[in-house]
């Protein structure tokens, strides 16, 4: 059975039924509606074809629009071919006021009933709607004549809810008595997938069928049309969805059959019909998160109103239609109920006979329509952005405001796309200028690295507000300096000093402070830059302001000049002060990275959120990736691994950017510290560092490339990293140990090849700088490994000390002394909140991962002087805390370490609530008292990523399944590892 006879089976032997009724002598009307496509002439013609088998005569007509002026056509078509017709249709035309009884409708009557005299009759007209008005009105007067001859009138119509309303029917003026009416409803799913899957004869995946299906919308016209184009398309082989766009179809029949139905719906339809398209176009992404404010156009847009705006039409009508199209299968209900077409094929379809013009002015009068009815920026832009360009101002504020709105809820492409088509309209120079700005910095950010320069030059080009010029200023300077180019960077922001900044001391400030920064990138710069400001600081600290100042601070913590207690101290008196607006970012980043280097920790955390909130992240700021660097530094600090990995963007090159940044560094090491040493190796053998740029970020990848190396297998190859790290360092005045220890891993390296004296010498001045700053951290780890490299019982005793130096800094244990250096026993004050560090600076209590290796290495220096029942306490110890930190490579040391010493070591715990690290611990925390991800990674500034990375984690630590399970999880006191310094039998 063909397409268009599907489920028609009711029809047909109505017909027959009244064929037979009209062969006994009593005729009657039977009229066949239907929407377009809905196969009103196949059925029409099966009718026929049944009528002929039954012996009756078939007079047949099929109306067209292009013949609607000539009267009588239809029925001349109907009684062309039998004898007399000619003289008949030869006559001329009636004079005026002849009766009707006597004029050329009662010869054709008389002829028709002449041919009924021979045989039975069939009277078949197709699309009778397009009958020209004379015929009509002949087929009206010839039904209500016909009851008692063989006569059986079968015509087809058209019924369906257009947008501008129909002429009234051909059985408008009828009785009831004379007509049988059937309305043709369209193809069930179940008919529709049956039909595709015979017409195709082959297997077919079950997602193609259903997508024909609803392509099809129910209409034998669009199905038959996809099928064909489909024919040679739909194989074993073949993709489980249709594609979304007709050009993928051939030979284009279902294209062909939409723009049929759009052209015999109306011209008025046709535009309703291509703007609901052109809404649907707009939101494609409903189903990913209805909450999501889309840069494509709001998702309330697609109601009546809307519609009848963008087409011109009677916004009374456009409701009905949408019901009706719906009940026909052509658009079905979307999110929230909001009407969209059943298939992207068939609102493709609809819009590809649209020109760009008129679809853009769609989108002009739509977007002028939403901005009255007061809806959200964002939808009012979407349409803007499919629009020409208006020339007018309300169309620079919405995509502004919805380009901020993107921005605020960290939709980049979206910002990125608003802020460019802002550009199309009208703004005077300096509101350009500050669009320019932002548009480059996220460019940059985005895009690739060099994507945004021109925008930020362009900026710098254009007049405007002194502070709006300090802002782009300083974005192109950080995109120049992140190239290489700082020299270059710091002239831009001198030339803006020199000749704007007149009469703006505050600005003058900001903009030497960011020089000051920008200097990291280039060694002699940035001992040109911190020698004036060192020397300006000192005749009138109030010409560097606070953020200079606490620069300074930060440079003499890297250069081993202060102690953590001093700093901390100055960097809380200048966070007490007044900083100036476009200051307070560059002081709180400095700030926050002093406090991590000084092991406060939590301190550290609360001033990057607070810089962080300050900053608005689609400027470009030499602040916002120090802020965001530091966080990483945080996440390193206490051994995060998991929160360094959840990030995929630090697994692998950024993408424009050649160098690898911080936060690549840092996931190198907890690769290797998590045991995954060969992605460790493919992250680091992505980097070409032939010639590099010279960055501080390059000296922290050299020293995790060490790492790796040392991992590896290759301390002659760690130590020619670490050596080199150290060289980069000391050129920029960077002696401490707080950035990172380069001296105790070379150290390590010289033993690992046979050369304790060089090892001696880098552990020894190690000691000294960590004394200089005098932290649990670098105290700790520099004992180590001078205890290391000394060796016997001397060796023992350094090692003892940096256990106690680092378990005090990890456990918070109170009171006590440690020795910082040997011989000396500098006294571990305390206020009585926790912890304190030799020298007086409270530390807090977070599990350091460095105490871990002092643990291993105090227990081989135990095994070696025979004391091997302390050795194991001290080895075991040290597993326990590598099992709960996921430091895999140092549980495994530890073990090894153990069955060195004849000693086996005891399970420790994998599950349990003491199995959690301090983020995951931190986060499983948030979510148990109902807090949502997203609400979790805006409190600690993390991505939602890795909140759910960490909360995955805790859920397979913790043994359950559902964030209700939380809450008593977390206070589970059964977990079977023992406290952080207990031992096993």
């Amino acid at each position: 059975m063909s397409v268009a006879l599907r489920e028609r089976r009711e029809e047909l032997e109505l017909v027959a039924a009244e064929a037979e009724r009209a062969r006994a002598g009593a005729g009657r009307l039977v009229l066949l509606r239907g929407a377009t496509g809905t196969g009103r002439t196949a059925l029409l013609e099966a009718a026929a074809e049944q009528a002929e088998a039954a012996g009756m005569r078939v007079l047949r007509a099929r109306c067209s629009p292009d013949h609607t002026s000539v009267p009588f056509g239809a029925v001349f078509q109907l009684l062309a071919h039998g004898p007399g017709f000619d003289s008949a249709a030869g006559e001329e035309p009636d004079p005026p006021g002849t009766p009707p009884h006597r004029g050329r409708p009662a010869r054709l009557w008389r002829l028709l009933r002449s041919y009924a005299d021979d045989v039975p009759l069939l009277v078949a007209v197709d699309d009778v709607h397009l009958a020209d008005e004379s015929s009509r009105r002949w087929l009206v007067e010839a039904v209500r004549r016909i009851d008692r001859l063989p006569v059986l009138m079968v015509v087809t119509e058209r019924s369906q809810y257009d947008i501008d309303p129909p002429a009234d029917g051909l059985v408008h003026a009828l009785s009831p008595a004379l007509v049988r009416t059937r309305t043709l409803a369209p193809l069930s799913a179940g008919s529709a997938a049956e039909l595709v899957r015979s017409a195709l004869g082959r297997p077919v995946p079950a997602e193609w069928v259903d997508d024909c299906v609803r392509a099809g919308a129910g209409s034998p016209l669009l199905l038959r049309a996809l099928l064909d184009d489909l024919g040679g398309t739909a194989t074993e082989d073949a993709p489980a969805a249709l594609p979304d766009n007709c050009a993928a179809l051939y030979p284009g029949s279902y294209a062909a059959a939409v723009s049929w139905w759009l052209d015999s719906a109306g011209p008025t339809t046709t535009e309703v019909a291509r703007a609901l398209a052109a809404l649907d176009d707009d939101e494609e992404d409903d189903e990913k998160d209805e909450d999501s404010a889309s840069g494509g156009g709001g998702h309330g847009d697609a109601d009546a109103g809307l519609l009848a705006r963008m087409a011109g039409a009677d916004p009374a009508r456009v409701p009905g239609w949408l019901t009706a199209m719906t009940g026909l299968g052509l658009l079905r209900p979307g999110p929230g109920g909001r009407p969209r077409y059943a298939h992207p094929l068939l609102r493709d379809a609809v819009l590809s006979s649209w020109s760009g013009a008129l679809r853009q002015a769609a989108h002009h009068r739509a977007a002028e329509a939403m901005l009255r009815r007061g809806d959200r920026a964002e939808a009012v832009a979407g349409q803007l952005l499919r629009s020409a360009p208006v020339g007018e101002a309300w169309a620079t504020g919405v995509l502004l405001d919805a380009a901020d709105l993107a921005v605020r809820d960290d939709r980049s492409d979206d910002a990125l796309g608003f802020l460019r088509r802002a550009l199309d309209e009208p703004m005077p120079d300096a509101r350009r200028s500050v669009v320019l700005t932002e548009l480059g910095s996220l460019e940059y950010a985005t895009v690739r690295s060099t994507a945004g320069i021109p925008r930020l030059a362009e900026a710098m080009r254009l007049p405007g507000l002194p502070r709006d010029r300090v802002r782009a200023a300083v974005a192109l300077g950080t995109a120049l300096a992140r190239q290489g180019e700082a020299r270059t960077a710091i002239d831009v922001l001198r030339g803006l000093e020199d000749e704007h900044l007149t009469g703006h001391p505050d600005l003058v400030r900001t903009v030497q402070t960011a020089s000051a920064l920008l200097s990291d990138h280039d060694p002699a710069t940035r001992r040109e830059v911190y020698r004036w400001l060192r020397e300006t600081a000192e005749r009138s600290p109030r010409l560097v302001g606070t953020a200079g100042q606490a620069l300074l601070v930060r440079y003499e913590s890297t250069a081993g000049l202060t102690s953590a207690a001093s700093a901390m101290r100055r960097i809380r008196a200048l966070l007490a002060q007044p900083a100036d607006p476009l200051a307070e970012g560059f002081l709180l980043g400095t700030a926050a990275a002093v406090a991590q280097w000084a092991d406060q920790l939590d301190e550290a955390e609360r001033l990057v959120r607070r810089g962080l909130a300050g900053q608005r992240p689609s400027l470009l700021h030499p602040m916002h990736l120090a802020l965001q660097n530091v966080r990483v530094d945080i996440a390193a600090a206490r051994g995060a691994y998991a929160e360094l990995l959840a990030d995929p963007g630090a697994l692998s090159p950024v993408a424009g950017r050649p160098d690898p940044a911080n936060a690549q560094a840092h996931a190198l090491i907890a690769l290797v510290e998590t045991g995954r040493t060969e992605e460790a190796t493919a992250l680091a053998d992505g980097f070409d560092l032939q010639n590099p740029y010279d960055s501080w970020e390059l000296n922290r990848f050299l020293y995790a490339r060490g790492v790796l190396r040392a991992a590896t297998g290759d301390p002659a190859g760690a130590l020619g990293d670490f050596l080199e790290c150290g060289r980069h360092q000391s050129a920029r005045d960077v002696v401490s140990p707080v950035v990172t220890p380069w001296r105790t891993a070379s150290a390590e390296c010289h033993l690992a090849l046979g050369r304790p004296r060089q090892a001696l010498a880098l552990a020894e001045e190690e000691l000294r700088l960590a004394t200089v700053w005098n932290t649990p951290r670098v105290l700790g780890r520099a004992l180590r490994v001078l205890g290391t490299a000394t060796g016997g019982r001397r060796g023992l005793e350094l090692t003892d000390r940096a256990v106690r130096i680092l378990r005090q800094g990890a456990d918070g244990a109170s009171g006590g002394t440690a020795d910082a250096t040997p011989g000396a026993t500098p006294e571990v004050e305390s206020d009585g909140g926790g912890t304190a560090a030799p020298g007086g600076e409270p530390v807090e209590t977070e599990l350091i991962p460095e105490l871990i290796p002092a643990l291993i290495a105090q227990g081989r220096r135990l095994t070696a002087v025979g004391e091997r029942a302390r050795a194991r306490e001290a080895l075991r110890e040290a597993a326990e805390r590598a099992e709960r930190l996921g430091a895999v490579r140092m549980r495994e040391s530890a073990e090894a370490a153990l069955r060195e010493g004849g000693a086996r070591r005891a399970a420790t715990a994998r599950t349990g609530s003491g199995s959690l690290t301090a983020s995951e611990r931190r986060i499983a925390e948030l979510a148990a008292q109902s807090r949502t991800n997203m609400e979790i990674a805006e409190l600690l500034h993390l991505a939602r990523r890795t909140v759910e990375t960490h909360l995955t984690s805790a859920y397979r630590k913790l043994g359950i399944r559902r964030r209700a399970e939380l809450g008593a999880a977390l206070t589970d006191t059964g977990s079977r590892s023992g406290p952080p310094g207990g031992t096993r039998a």
